[in-house]
């Protein structure tokens, strides 16, 4: 049996390599073999930190019986999703059509040319084996009729992947948006909809822009109470940083125990931002709490950020969901003594019963005990956990996830004047302009400095845009944003839809799917389509192109009928909206010394939605904001401009806080 997955980037194919399924990677070469074996193809798409995927895999694919099956009439292909996302999203649009629901791991039977005409999810053991001998069965005895089932499910998903009709997000449609989240609202437990709730990063956003450009208290308040439930439940790792993917509950208890970098770096952005907007200690507290946890624990040799920590944690070959964080309280008694384990027991909610299995809980965090007990409790608590197995870690680099971290590290970094931060946002983006981008175009990932083949989708251009152009704002340097500059444009030469607006997923050279994936829809992560859009805005503003803020006014607009009908699932769209609808409004703050730091501070730490703020030396090169921007009087200054119209320069903080408010 060919050995074709253990050199692959992806540490998920890996953990396949030694299955006794003959799996391989995506390509060509699979659906040629198919096409002479005469047989259909096995797609099976999950992800390294996947719960289910593992379960499945110990199942059935390190199973001698299922996998002599699987061989002898399937050409099986394993991908990882998160590094073929254009493959996943292709037949997770059929999985959805054909079932009605959607998942991982994502188990699809494709026809030599790749069209899907069976799918479904997680199959228990002997319900696959049935499914096997039925799909077998099919393709030897009704061969026709799967043709054309497949050719037919095709030709559905391909009308689904055309854009929508185009809507304007004007001021009515923007408060509609917000009005339509807030009905969503869990008035009781904060955030949105019922269990399970998963962290409404991009929604929250839209919400703070929206706050800030109309001062609208009901907007921040619903912000507020998300996050502080957020912050204060098991979702939340108390000891270490951090959030995990989603609750399993509408109370924030008992998480799904796999930690994502998407979800890390959007949320430390968002925890930042409402301490910019109120002054929070808890929000200011989380935001460092998360950047900690991204530099602790998903950081990687070559500087970049790993994609995940595992909802498992193996032991004894067996994965033990939870295992790793959940506690008695017998267990914080023997690592704190009678006195603190009781104590640090009622801080935590950790009870006899036990909030989540075996007579376990989850930590949460009701309340703030005093801060030096804490201090030293946690730091125990933390020390004793590290001695415990810990999850795998999926240390492969995406370009989307890590441009979002540089974007989170670097304006978190110098919203709350963490130099660390900026410089590990520096560092992560040298790393992927100088690994990621080969022949002039991007790539979608890399493990241990190494890149993948896999070629860059939309999300890829457009966080790494936003990550470079957030760089440039704490740095003053102006390479960080021609860096970005050179990525939009590689993006509106091949992403975007001269028709209808937008972009697509992906580029017009790239490998030909039986569609074209395009979804402008929001989940964990920005669409592409968001993704450049925003990017876009804050580029337009960083350097008056007008060519740029067209296209992301086009790109906004293309996603508005989503934004009008669900606007949870357009939280990006909509945030960029939000910064069009403020007008670009930049800060440029020109000098050196204490004055001129407390200008910038005062400039950053002013709410305001989508505006730009540079500092550095007058008629820095390259950096169009500072370009004819004099010292005063021989002095630091400040100058507030709207679409590159500006008010007259101010020199103190009291003059420049004035001019930004009005």
């Amino acid at each position: 049996m060919a050995d074709r997955l253990r050199t692959a980037t992806s540490p998920y194919l890996r953990q396949h390599a030694d299955n006794p399924v003959d799996w391989w990677q995506w390509g060509e070469d699979a659906f040629a073999e198919a096409r002479r074996r005469d047989v259909p193809v096995l797609l099976s798409v999950g992800y390294a930190a996947c719960h289910w995927c593992h379960v499945m895999a110990h199942e059935s694919f390190e199973d001698d019986g299922v996998a002599q099956v699987i061989n002898d009439a399937f050409v099986p292909v394993k991908v990882d999703r998160e590094e073929r996302p254009d493959v996943d999203s292709v037949y997770m649009t059929a999985t959805q059509a054909m079932t009605g629901q959607g998942g991982w791991p994502m188990t699809a039977f494709l026809t030599p040319d790749g069209e899907a005409f069976h799918c479904g999810t997680y199959f228990p053991r002997e319900h696959f084996l049935g499914v096997l001998g039925a799909v077998r069965d099919a393709w030897a005895d009704r061969r026709d009729a799967v043709v054309q089932h497949g050719a037919a499910v095709t030709e559905a998903i391909a009308r689904t992947a055309g854009p929508l009709p185009g809507a304007p997000l004007d001021d009515e449609a923007l408060a509609g948006a917000v009005s339509a989240v807030a009905r969503d609202a869990d008035r009781v437990h904060g955030g949105f909809g019922g269990a399970p709730k998963f962290p409404p990063s991009m929604t929250l956003e839209h919400l703070l822009r929206h706050h800030a450009r109309t001062g609208d208290d009901a907007a921040l308040a619903l912000v507020e109470r998300t996050c502080e439930a957020m912050a204060r439940g098991g979702i939340d790792d108390q000891l270490g940083g951090g959030f995990a993917r989603y609750s399993v509950d509408a109370r924030w208890v008992v998480p799904h125990f796999e930690k994502m970098l998407y979800d890390n770096a959007q949320l430390l952005r968002v925890y930042a931002h409402l301490w910019r907007a109120t002054g929070s200690p808890l929000a200011q507290r989380v935001a460092r709490e998360t950047a900690e946890f991204l530099l602790r624990d998903l950081r990687t040799a070559e500087g970049g950020f790993a994609s995940a920590l595992d909802a498992d944690t193996v032991v004894d070959g067996h994965a033990v969901e939870g295992l790793t964080y959940a506690w008695t309280p017998a267990q914080l008694r023997d690592v704190l003594g009678d006195d603190d384990g009781t104590r640090a027991a009622e801080v935590l909610a950790v009870t006899e019963a036990g909030t989540f299995e075996g007579g376990a809980s989850t930590l949460q965090l009701p309340e703030d005990p005093d801060p030096t007990w804490w201090a030293d409790v946690r730091a125990r608590l933390l020390a004793a956990r590290d001695e415990r197995p810990q999850p795998a870690r999926d240390d492969k680099v995406v370009t989307a996830w890590n441009g979002l971290a540089v974007a989170a590290l670097a304006d978190a970094g110098a919203l709350l004047e963490q130099e660390a931060w900026v410089d590990a946002a520096r560092e992560c983006a040298e790393l992927l302009l100088d690994r990621h981008v080969v022949d002039g175009r991007l790539r979608r990932a890399s493990r241990d400095g190494v890149v993948g083949a896999p070629a860059g989708v939309a999300a890829d251009h457009g966080d790494l845009a936003e990550g470079l152009l957030a760089l440039h704002q704490a740095t003053g340097e102006a390479r960080w944003l021609d860096a970005a500059g050179e990525v939009l444009d590689v993006a509106l030469d091949h992403f975007s839809d001269p028709h209808g607006g937008g972009f697509y997923d992906v580029a017009d050279d790239a490998e030909r799917l039986v569609v074209r994936p395009r979804d402008p829809s929001d989940g964990p992560e920005p669409s592409g389509q968001s993704a450049l859009a925003g990017a876009l805005v804050t580029y337009a503003a960083l350097t008056g192109s007008s060519r740029h803020r067209a296209a992301a006014e086009a790109a906004v607009e293309a996603s508005g009928a989503l934004a009008r009908q669900a606007p949870r699932f357009a939280g990006w769209a909509l945030a960029a909206a939000e910064a069009l609808a403020a007008g670009p409004l930049q800060v440029a703050v020109v000098g050196t010394g204490p004055g001129a730091a407390d200008l910038v501070r005062t400039a950053r730490r002013t709410p305001a939605a989508g505006a730009v703020v540079v500092h550095g030396p007058p008629d820095a090169e390259g950096v169009p904001l500072l370009a004819d921007r004099p010292l005063v009087s021989g002095g630091p200054a400040a100058y507030v401009c709207r679409g590159f119209v500006c008010d007259r320069p101010v020199t103190t903080t009291a003059e420049l806080a004035a001019a930004i408010a009005r």
